[in-house]
């Protein structure tokens, strides 16, 4: 589990994140929405560390994040897989590089290890077979599947995930977020995914966070998302002509 406790952030006076109360739970996919500039980005990079909060606490299983010297938060970092918008692999690496890339900075493993550890997060996203592919000679979603295989090569507590489906088209969008929440309910991972797709929200949305204007605004389910009276959250899921038909039918 994540808790965080009362947390805020500001950027050249400007208040981005105000008193943020949130518990991300263990085996369930834990969203993040919002509009652009609502404060969600500067959520997650906070939880990484990459933003220093001015106020509150961020505990992981009970270890207080904030607290900690860069030595101890490394510790954590090992247990965090993340999964960034572009894919973030390397060019010049193949497939099977690019997912061994932690173990080699990160574990003492032998090579024949590493291997196996490899095809097999290589094979829980259905890439076998790809080991000695460039990303050059990747789609989309492929390229999404060998971040997802990368992200959890060290078999990690916590999964992050920002804008996983960002370029995807429908179809391969749905595949990447099962996949996501597979692996979230087989290994118990602490998932968080920072997500503008409303699909995914009803897909896959077991917890569900609304910031506005940086405020957690609404918390709930993918059950009870479609039938908030929160206003500010109903005019942005129901903002599009598909999703404005989904409140029809409710």
């Amino acid at each position: 589990m994540i808790e965080v406790k009362n947390i805020s952030k500001s950027f050249d006076g400007k208040q981005v994140l105000k008193n943020i109360f949130i518990n991300f739970e263990p085996g369930a996919n834990n969203l993040i929405i919002g509009m652009s500039g609502s404060g969600k980005t500067v959520l997650l990079k906070s939880l990484l560390g990459l933003h220093e909060v001015d106020e509150g606490e961020i505990f992981f299983d009970g270890r207080n994040f904030t607290e900690m010297k860069e030595n101890d938060r490394k510790m954590i970092r090992q247990e965090i897989g993340t999964v960034f918008q572009g894919g973030a692999l390397f060019d010049s690496l193949s497939v099977e590089e690019n997912v061994m890339f932690p173990l080699n900075m990160f574990t003492n493993m032998k090579a024949n290890e590493k291997l196996d550890r490899v095809n097999f997060c290589l094979q829980r996203v259905n890439l076998e077979n790809a080991n000695q592919k460039f990303p050059s000679e990747l789609s989309g979603g492929m390229k999404k599947r060998v971040a997802i295989a990368r992200a959890i090569v060290l078999n990690p507590k916590y999964l992050f995930c920002d804008e996983p489906n960002s370029g995807l088209d429908p179809k391969t969008s749905i595949v990447i977020d099962n996949l996501i929440s597979e692996i979230t309910h087989e290994y118990n991972m602490t998932t968080v995914i920072n997500t503008h797709d409303m699909n995914s929200v009803i897909e896959i949305g077991d917890r569900v966070n609304y910031i506005f204007e940086g405020n957690l605004w609404w918390s709930g389910t993918n059950k009870t998302i479609l039938v908030t009276d929160n206003q500010e959250l109903n005019d942005f899921i129901y903002a599009t002509k598909l999703t404005q038909h989904l409140k029809d039918k409710h």
